[in-house]
């Protein structure tokens, strides 16, 4: 099996994070590609306003992408081709589609033809007429249709250009992919990533250059994932509600974000809002509280004690989250149903360890280890293992201290505060005080050992959640 995601892993990739392990996990060999487009129109016009050099632009920014990726635990492709190393594989592939007549010259630069492709469309279901020239560059008249597209594109003053046997220039956006699919995959591969707003024309362009050049191409699966909006409207620059995953992670912990992100399955949209991410994170926080409690319980104990056996109820729970999982991330990667699943086993870790029919319960200890270890296989295969319990609920503790505005001193202050409070009968004192807390994502929990704290999801949030649903 070979996994080629040759687009650039955005914001809105959800459930495409989880993809490569998931297939590795089924027992497949996985070669994943992930390229980077540094040759573009608009990377030379931004490079050009800023002064700077396009490649070196493009190069500054694959190194945040990498930031941002290792961040959210994407898994590193086994290659990573950048349109400026691969010009030769791109020059040979037109000049393959040129020698066919899929394409023609015009002044140093080179068409494709798509008259002379009849398949042309058969990805999106789309007709020639529906192709949106000059969505990228402006219409050329020159053209013999005007949906025949840039191959190779000549020379022009502050531009980079490199030699060809059309004269200098540069290669047309949508021949890059073509080309290093090729030279790493070949021209039949089996999945083909990418965003919604790809299928049309770029990933048709791509199934005709790629069958042009060596008479047949094959993709087996093309996966598009949705669009991102802000509070259910298009999130876009001009509207200002335009982010960066590097911002959300200033206040977010980063697998709290991923937690949302395969939230939503790959090819619907993704609603962005704060409400989502206080979800996401507080949902996340659970988990690892629940697994964290779980560890602490049975390293209190000897393990060599433990008996080799589950209780029908404990096997129970694990088969049926185990074949949840298969099921649904089998089933086109429904991780929104795999991340409900997970609800029973842990609700039974909590009654375990907290509850006195739990803790009273025959072989209790073997059943939390058998319960902990599905959920970390899990979590696992989805990305959201963090290095340790312990180390990510501090993290947690610290956005949420980051996004309420308020040190870890201050919180216990008013702690105090409302445990004195409580002891000179000042009860309505003691209630502001956790009510002040609580509005900005601060629960308090009382237990006869004293007052603990963990992030919670703002008031006015909870209100907005309660009044969606």
């Amino acid at each position: 099996m070979i996994l080629a995601t040759l687009a650039m892993l955005a914001f809105t990739s959800s459930s495409m994070f989880s993809i490569g392990r998931y297939l590795r996990y089924m027992g497949y060999e996985v070669k994943y590609v992930r390229n980077f487009t540094d040759v573009d129109d608009k990377i030379i016009a931004r490079a050009n306003q800023l002064g700077e050099d396009p490649i070196n632009l493009s190069r500054r920014y694959c190194e945040e992408f990498h930031y941002d990726m290792t961040h959210l635990q994407c898994l590193a492709p086994s290659t990573e081709p950048r349109v400026s190393d691969h010009l030769p594989q791109i020059i040979d592939m037109i000049k393959q589609i040129l020698d066919k007549d899929f394409a023609y010259m015009i002044d140093g630069d080179v068409y494709f033809s798509v008259d002379k492709f009849p398949e042309y469309g058969r990805l999106s279901g789309r007709k020639l007429e529906d192709n949106r020239a000059g969505e990228r560059v402006a219409v050329d008249s020159r053209k013999k249709h005007p949906a025949d597209f840039a191959l190779w594109k000549s020379a022009k003053e502050g531009e980079p250009f490199w030699e060809s046997p059309w004269g200098p220039g540069r290669p047309g956006w949508h021949i890059e992919c073509s080309a290093m699919s090729a030279a790493y995959l070949g021209y039949s591969f089996d999945i083909h990533g990418g965003g919604m707003d790809l299928v049309f024309p770029h990933h048709e362009n791509e199934i005709a250059q790629s069958c042009a050049a060596c008479d047949r191409s094959n993709v087996s699966y093309w996966m598009h994932n949705g669009f991102v909006t802000v509070d259910s409207e298009k999130m876009s620059k001009s509207l200002g509600n335009f982010f960066t995953i590097r911002q959300v992670l200033e206040v977010y912990h980063p697998l709290a974000l991923r937690l949302f992100l395969i939230g939503t399955h790959y090819r619907s949209p993704i609603n962005y809002s704060d409400v989502q991410l206080e979800t996401a994170s507080d949902r996340i926080f659970y988990i690892y509280q629940s697994l964290y409690d779980c560890e602490n319980v049975l390293g209190e104990d000897d393990e060599a004690t433990w008996k080799n056996v589950n209780p029908p109820e404990t096997a129970s729970c694990i088969n049926e989250f185990h074949d949840d999982f298969l099921t649904s991330m089998s089933d086109d990667l429904h991780t929104p149903v795999v991340l409900a699943a997970m609800s029973d086993p842990l609700k039974t870790i909590n009654d375990l360890i907290h509850t006195r029919k739990g803790k009273k319960q025959e072989l209790r200890l073997e059943s939390l280890a058998a319960l902990e270890k599905a959920l970390r296989h899990v979590l696992t295969v989805l990305g959201l293992m963090p290095t340790s319990y312990s180390e990510a609920l501090q993290q947690l503790r610290e956005k949420a201290l980051k996004r309420a505005k308020l040190t870890e001193d201050e919180v216990l202050q008013r702690i105090e505060e409302r445990t004195t409070a409580r002891k000179n009968k000042e009860y309505e004192k003691s209630d502001a005080i956790r009510k002040d807390l609580a509005a900005v994502g601060i629960a308090l929990m009382d237990s006869p050992e004293g007052t603990t704290w963990r992030p919670a999801i703002p008031l006015a949030l909870q209100e907005k959640l309660v009044a969606a649903t």
